[in-house]
């Protein structure tokens, strides 16, 4: 997912992922979005629904 930089939007996850890579490692940034995609799996499934993206601005994003 980090090398399609074209897919990033498409999941919605480009302002996540722009601001971290500004401030991680990539090796560390791989980590974050594997425990980031994690979490996401185990919530739609202890939830058993549909996954629903909602976007966050990115004043959000920095301060997380």
């Amino acid at each position: 997912m980090l090398v399609r930089i074209k897919n990033w939007e498409r999941y919605g996850f480009t302002s996540w992922i722009e601001a971290a890579k500004k401030r991680l490692h990539h090796n560390v940034l791989a980590i974050a979005l594997a425990n980031k995609l994690a979490r996401i799996a185990w919530a739609v499934l202890a939830k058993g629904r549909a996954f629903e993206l909602t976007r966050i601005n990115d004043a959000d994003v920095r301060s997380a």
